[in-house]
């Protein structure tokens, strides 16, 4: 019998009074329902009933998985990979500004198949890449010669270590949200920057798409961020929001896997549309953006 997670307090505001929002279709890999349940206090989302970390890994078994993958076949995969490499400059800009630094020390968590870690040490800086996934590690070291550690060197990570910390979409997938948490604050400098890119599950493909949102991502995606909830997140351990970017191309790319994977016709070209309106309106309202990368410092 497989193991649930069952949350019984809220890990932003530590509230009793949760109840069920919703239920989501595993359309990746099980076909399983979850639930998706919010908190009445601080309107924190997250899954309920999610496999233990013993049992989790089977739900990231997939070819479609293309975050731990190198696939390039297939309309979808093609995208993610322009999608990718042009976005990759992008964040290892926004880590520089924010730090204020050319070279630095880097924890980059949730690392994947190394292609972020990798350009950080082209630019001259010291990375140290944590990655879950033993395939992605292996691809990891093939490709590129970094070697990227599991989870169970956090135990090693010495306080104050890191000029910045990035998740690049990883925050949503940490079993141990409060104590990553506080995590993040010990291992970084004072005057050093932590990144986070999440979904925001506020965005008007979001509200669009309601249930059938692919960036829930069930049961993968064990926590729902809003901007207000990263917020309290932030503030709960010790840092400031200083700045919050948009990432245009997700509205795309989620739109045109939402569609996918609800098995419409055309989907591609219903995700490029569904996705182009979502994108127009987060023009000048960048809090209704697919994902959103969040920049923090110590408060």
């Amino acid at each position: 019998m497989s193991t649930k997670v069952h949350i019984e307090s809220c890990p932003i505001c530590g509230g009793k009074s949760l109840h069920k929002a919703f239920s989501a279709i595993d359309r990746l890999a099980s076909h399983e329902e979850f639930e998706v349940w919010q908190c009445k206090d601080c309107g924190f989302k997250f899954t309920q009933d999610v496999p233990d970390e013993k049992e989790i890994d089977k739900y990231y078994e997939s070819t479609d998985y293309i975050s731990h993958s190198d696939i390039e076949q297939g309309l979808m995969n093609r995208l993610y990979h322009v999608a990718r490499r042009m976005m990759l400059t992008a964040k290892a800009g926004h880590v520089t500004r924010a730090t204020g630094m050319r070279q630095g020390w880097l924890l980059d968590i949730g690392s994947g198949t190394g292609y972020f870690a990798h350009l950080m040490t082209e630019w001259g800086w010291n990375v140290r890449a944590i990655e879950k996934n033993r395939k992605a590690r292996a691809f990891a070291q093939q490709h590129f010669g970094l070697k990227s550690d599991g989870e169970e060197a956090y135990s090693t990570l010495e306080p104050q270590s890191f000029d910045a910390i990035t998740l690049w979409h990883v925050l949503e997938h940490l079993q141990h949200l409060e104590e990553m948490g506080d995590s993040f604050h010990r291992w970084l400098k004072d005057e050093g920057a932590l990144v986070i890119a999440v979904p925001n599950h506020t965005s008007t493909d979001a509200r669009h798409y309601g249930a059938d949102w692919a960036a829930w991502d069930v049961p993968r995606h064990l926590w729902h961020f809003s901007p207000d909830t990263m917020r309290q997140f932030a503030q709960k351990h010790g840092f400031r929001i200083i700045k919050t970017i948009p990432m245009p191309l997700d509205a795309f790319y989620v739109s045109m896997l939402s569609e996918q994977r609800m098995g419409h016709s055309n989907s591609f070209l219903k995700g490029l549309w569904r996705g182009f309106l979502a994108w127009v309106s987060s023009c000048g309202h960048k809090e209704r953006s697919s994902s959103l990368i969040y920049v923090l410092k110590k408060a």
